[in-house]
């Protein structure tokens, strides 16, 4: 039988391995592994490879490693990827799920910031919740080559085991539906928070993935939620913006993919961003009427991070709640310019601290000074205050700490 591989067979990566795997007739398990850490852990390694193969009762082989740093989730990705292609089993090597990764995510919590990793990349999965991005994307669609999809799977279903993300939301971007529901098995059984649906141009695609995804469900009688991302990312996906969102209860958000969006449309994208603005309002306006999330596009240029201030500051005024970004380095900047600004801040304190009176005293309407404030005004201001102060811009205190300034006066 021909010798399969898998992993990077590039010199210069690191955090992976190359694979290369042979079935023979005869002969036992000949291993062979080349390692620069050889001495320290390749025992441990070869351990593993050993107990992958008698995993899948695998007596003869031949078994080639090529280590450039790898870690154990990777290294059994890779091992059991190639198995896989010369070998049918339902089989699954799994790796011990960690604590931190069984947390379960909310509808309705915050999703400034939402970082791309490549699926079958590990190096940059390793450290990637330490940037603190409010999300985690394992990118199985556009980010993996055509080649690589079927390898990517056993990598990202592992990274879901095993790659701690430090409280970040867990996301997996599928493949465009219907290849995409094929990756629904690899993900939904290891906590996935959140799945985001490309190319989405229809209620039916979203319907078709959940029903996907309970049948999983409730074959490995799993109880935690699993929510949807749609990417808007074309002409007729923008004009049944509000269809996709209402599909289901689990859609939290709508994002919007404008690399492709003009692409369908034939302009070129700007930073300027006039070309979109027409579908990025009714995306939004969908969203708001449905009562979900509009979520912005990446900003590709990572070196420029006053376009990029400056992009986010636009993106919130229009009403974005968030965006997708590419490079650890924009996720600080993204948070800092959806987070409500100081005169933003002051005003809903003083809104919040209105209605306060206004309830104390029985009242029916709320006014400040001289004006009346909208019920839709003071549900802001709450939101406002809510996330001012979950950001640490403003103390849970903040409150007493007014009523007591107040006094003194």
């Amino acid at each position: 039988m021909a010798k399969v591989f898998t992993g990077s067979n590039d010199s210069k990566v690191r955090s992976d391995c190359y694979i290369g795997f042979e079935l023979t007739q005869s002969g036992g398990i000949v291993l062979n592994l080349k390692s620069k850490v050889k001495p320290l852990y390749g025992k441990a390694i070869e351990k593993l490879a050993r107990d992958i193969l008698a995993f899948f009762d695998i007596s003869n082989c031949i078994l080639d490693i090529e280590d450039r740093g790898a870690l154990d989730f990777t290294m059994a990705a890779r091992i059991e990827a190639a198995i896989k292609m010369v070998k049918d089993s339902d089989k699954e090597f799994l790796l011990p799920q960690i604590k931190e990764n069984t947390s379960v995510s909310h509808a309705e919590q915050h999703r400034f910031s939402r970082l791309y990793l490549p699926g079958n990349t590990p190096s940059m999965m390793i450290n990637a919740g330490l940037h603190k991005p409010n999300g985690i994307i394992l990118d199985l669609e556009d980010a993996v080559a055509p080649a690589k999809k079927y390898e990517a799977r056993f990598h990202v279903r592992n990274a879901l085991r095993s790659v701690n993300f430090y409280g970040a939301e867990r996301m997996v971007r599928i493949n465009q539906v219907p290849a995409g529901i094929e990756d629904l098995k690899w993900i939904v059984p290891h906590h996935v928070n959140l799945i985001l649906i490309p190319k989405c141009e229809s209620a039916e695609q979203v319907k078709l993935v959940e029903s996907e995804v309970e049948k999983i469900k409730k074959i490995h009688k799993l109880t935690y939620p699993i929510f949807y991302m749609p990417i808007i990312e074309s002409a007729l996906g923008v004009e049944k913006a509000y269809e996709i969102a209402t599909a289901s209860p689990a859609v939290t958000s709508l994002a919007i993919g404008l690399e492709d969006y003009t692409a369908d449309l034939g302009v070129k994208r700007t930073k300027e961003g006039n070309e979109s603005l027409y579908a990025r309002m009714r995306l939004v306006n969908a969203c708001k009427a449905a009562r979900k999330q509009p979520i912005d596009s990446v900003f590709s240029d990572v070196a420029d991070m006053d376009a990029l201030a400056a992009n986010v500051r636009h993106s919130k005024a229009l009403g974005f709640e968030g965006m997708g970004c590419i490079h650890p380095r924009q996720i600080p900047v993204i948070h800092a310019n959806f987070a409500p600004e100081k005169d933003e801040i002051e005003k809903a304190k003083k809104i919040e601290l209105a209605f306060d009176d206004a309830t104390a005293k029985g009242l029916g309407v709320v006014s400040l000074g001289t004006k009346m404030i909208d019920p839709p005004v003071v549900k802001r201001a709450q939101q406002t205050i809510k996330l001012a102060v979950e950001m640490e811009l403003l103390p849970e205190n903040w409150k007493e700490l007014a009523l007591a300034e107040e006094q003194k006066k």
